[in-house]
């Protein structure tokens, strides 16, 4: 019986009731088994049933539930930071812990403001993204944000943003360019922008090292990241990563930075930080902000209730321990290769695939009504939708979105199922996802 209470995400959305985990598959009330091939929105990076973490969790309650970090701290919450910078980028070396993505990137936003308020230089007050990015659904994340389609409603009361042009070489490569030119093309229209708003004024450039939900596991090409990361410092510029969807393992590296060879200035984590088994986030910061601060007015001025919750630090840390002493990241990378492999056999030649692409076990496909002008299918189609649909009723749950090329054409698939996943079930998952593919966009036309 579903309650008539709720509000839900989508007023006719007719859905299943989750009844438990196990594994890579959840299982509704009615005993259907769904193999969950996102890890809901790259969450559940350890599946549904991980014994370590639920007894971590038990084992917490059963001590302290809860300490406002206005008065205390908490032995979790300090061993949980500690394990996070030991295996940081190097120069990382705070953390602020939140309850989710969004408010992770909230909290780097005004921490980057403050930093500037506190070192003198406080008319730097600009955000400088990218379209096709999403960094959030709070005011000041949606804000910083290049995804249309969630901030329609609510233009009217965002700060203004300067949006550059996402790396995007599928789409955006010019002919007779190389990778590393292009890659270099697109990263200077940051220094463009940053002159053109006014160097004093910029505060932070926001990008996701290999975005997620908007554009479908699109990572940049080699050398992007190391010029913005000149650029920003040339200006001054804080550079904040958003590694909530992309961070914590699912690239195949512990943060994703790491494979771009840089080290940002703030860098924003959840999702995979708690696994989906408590709501977690943070925002790791460098020595140069926190101590501007302690040395100034010796106060963040930020704050949640819930932020540090010991249950919430001890799931995390149950959950960093799983991915770094039994080193999920290997086989991330291992089981990437294994599924990328299997998406290109599958659906490679495709003839309306236009694009397999991502790291690790963070994938993405792009779909195309034509393969070789890029062609894509009429938004009135709803390809993504009817994908999600006819997967589920094949006992499959995948992330697909519409809007990938300019938040209103064009349609893609996210995958990013648990790091626990066998290859067997990458097979089953592969063959799933391509009979709804297939099925889709035929009972579309």
């Amino acid at each position: 019986m579903i309650s008539k209470s709720v509000f839900p995400r989508h007023s006719k959305a007719d859905l299943a009731v989750a009844s438990h985990g196990d594994g890579c598959f959840i299982v509704d009330k009615a005993g259907k088994r769904y193999l969950d091939a996102s890890g809901g929105a790259a969450v559940s990076c350890l599946g549904h049933s991980d014994d370590s973490v639920r007894q971590a969790m038990i084992k917490q309650t059963e001590t302290l539930a809860f300490a406002h970090t206005s008065f205390f701290t908490s032995e979790p919450a300090e061993a949980l930071a500690d394990l996070l910078i030991a295996n940081a980028p190097k120069g990382v070396t705070r953390a602020y812990f939140v309850s989710s993505g969004s408010e992770a990137v909230e909290a780097a936003l005004k921490l980057a403001k403050q930093y500037y308020v506190e070192i003198g230089q406080p008319e730097r007050h600009r955000i400088i993204s990218r379209r096709q990015s999403y960094h959030g659904n709070t005011l000041g994340a949606l804000a910083a944000g290049g995804n249309v389609w969630r901030r329609t409603f609510f233009e009217s009361m965002l700060a203004e943003t300067s949006l550059i042009a996402p790396c995007y070489a599928y789409r955006d490569q010019q002919a007779g360019e190389s990778e590393y030119d292009y890659g270099q093309r697109v990263a200077n229209e940051l220094e463009t922008e940053i002159l053109a708003v006014g160097a004093d004024k910029v505060m932070a450039f926001l990008a996701e090292p290999v975005v997620g939900a908007t554009a479908g596991a699109l990572a940049s090409v080699p050398g992007y990241f190391t010029r913005i990361r000149e650029i920003c410092d040339k200006y001054g510029v804080l550079l904040i990563l958003d590694e909530v969807m992309c961070g914590m393992g699912r690239t195949g590296s512990f943060f994703a930075c790491e494979q771009d060879h840089i080290t940002p200035d703030i860098v924003t984590i959840a999702k995979g930080l708690g696994a989906g088994y408590q709501p977690i986030g943070a925002a790791l910061c460098t020595d140069a902000i926190y101590d501007a601060i302690a040395a100034g007015s010796g106060f963040f001025q930020h704050g949640h209730t819930y932020l540090g919750h010991p249950v919430a630090c001890a799931a995390s840390l149950a959950v960093m321990h799983r991915i770094l002493d039994d080193d999920l990241c290997a086989r991330v990378r291992q089981q990437g290769a294994l599924l990328n492999d299997r998406l290109h056999a599958r659906l490679g030649q495709h003839p309306f695939v236009g694009d397999i692409r991502g790291r690790g076990l963070f994938r993405g496909i792009e779909l195309v009504q034509d393969r070789t002008a890029k062609t894509p299918f009429a938004r009135a189609r709803n390809i993504a939708g009817t994908i999600k649909k006819k997967a589920l009723d094949l006992g499959l749950i995948c992330y697909p979105m519409q809007g990938t090329i300019d938040g209103q054409q064009g349609d893609h698939v996210l995958i990013a199922p648990p790091f626990i996943i066998a290859a067997t079930e990458i097979d089953l998952l592969v063959d799933l996802l391509g009979t709804a593919i297939d099925h889709s966009i035929a009972s579309s036309a």
